[in-house]
């Protein structure tokens, strides 16, 4: 084992939520380590890869990730007109977009560690790293983020487990004409959940993401061929499927993501919109608080001073995200009475607001 290694923050995860928490530090100074289990950052996707236009406002890295510009949202309910609403953004590469946001922490002066996973967090205050090549490292930071998605290690260690998840499985098709809207479909067998059409340029994302109980046990493979047959005979999609991706979505209730000196953020923290499934912007925002507090903690000398990162995001997005949860319970428990169910369990309907 390698002598011990010091930091001031160790950033377990280098999504969205690690990079920008890495960045946020890195940029005040504090000595910051990220470590990441996959060996090359952002890969592999599993992202309908969707941000809103709002937090390009938020970051300063170019446009390289950037495919192309979205419009509006267009939702399909079953025996109902098109429902249209306004929903700038863009479709993006994730992998280039989390590549990019590590590269600007580097460049503030982070460290990046890639095919490492923190495995262990020690009585003595030490975390122990395990490398792909079998080496073990013990690290002494003085703050530990766990940005590492749903089912965190770090959330582990301090008892914070995401128990509420979304089965979210994708494909990659070619478009027939570009669109510069995304759609989402609703329908009774893609149980509390949805379809989703995101272009990007000549090709598409398309996925589905619904809730799975032993109690309504779902074949989601083949809802999903099931619905990309639907947009095949629509017209929309053709030839042959050129990408894949599953992973699994969090839909929690707000909790605390201070434990000590350690945070939690993005889909570690539950930060995700329990309706939407949208985690990017949670997650960049709450990482840059959790970087600004975590490196002023640092300066201080103060841990204390951690608990205003849980007072600042949660001002910004508890409300939105109670009453999200509030109404994943409702779309879970009476998904029976479908159409109403679903008029006031999505945003684009004013039932949702209501």
């Amino acid at each position: 084992m390698r002598n011990l290694v010091s930091c001031d923050i160790l950033v377990v995860g280098a999504g969205p939520a690690g990079g920008a928490t890495a960045l946020a530090a890195a940029q005040r100074d504090a000595r910051v380590l990220v470590v990441d289990r996959r060996q090359v950052v952002g890969m592999p996707v599993r992202c309908a890869e969707y941000i809103p236009a709002m937090l390009m406002g938020r970051l300063d890295l170019g446009k390289s990730f950037i495919v192309q510009r979205i419009r509006r949202m267009k939702t399909y309910l079953p025996g109902e007109p098109v429902r249209e609403m306004r929903a700038p953004g863009f479709t993006i590469h994730r992998d280039l977009f989390d590549q990019a946001l590590i590269c600007a922490a580097i460049d503030a002066g982070a460290g990046l560690m890639t095919s490492t996973r923190a495995v262990q967090r020690r009585d003595d205050e030490t975390v122990l790293l395990k490398r792909r090549d079998g080496q073990s490292i013990k690290v002494r930071p003085k703050i530990i983020v766990g940005a590492d998605g749903p089912h965190s290690t770090v959330g582990r260690w301090v008892g914070a487990v995401n128990h509420h998840l979304l089965a979210g499985v994708q494909v990659t098709m070619p478009l027939t004409a570009p669109m510069d809207w995304t759609e989402v479909y609703f329908d009774p067998e893609i149980y509390a959940g949805y379809g989703w059409l995101f272009p990007k340029k000549d090709l598409a994302n398309i996925g589905i993401g619904l809730k799975t109980t032993p109690r309504n046990p779902v074949r989601t493979r083949a809802v999903l061929e099931r619905f990309i047959a639907r947009l095949r005979a629509a017209g929309k999609v053709t030839g042959q499927i050129v990408g894949s991706a599953a992973g699994w979505i969090p839909a929690e209730p707000v909790r605390q993501a201070v434990y000590g000196n350690v945070l939690l953020v993005g889909d570690a923290a539950g930060h995700t919109h329990p309706i939407t499934g949208a985690g990017i912007a949670n997650a960049v925002v709450c990482g840059a608080m959790a970087g600004k507090w975590a490196a002023r903690a640092v300066a201080m000398d103060d841990p204390g001073v951690l608990h205003h990162y849980d007072d600042q995001w949660l001002d910004l997005f508890q409300d939105t995200l109670d009453h999200a949860h509030r109404r994943r319970q409702t779309m879970e428990s009476f998904w029976q009475d479908f159409t109403g169910t679903v008029r006031s369990c999505w945003i684009a309907f004013r039932e949702y607001y209501a």
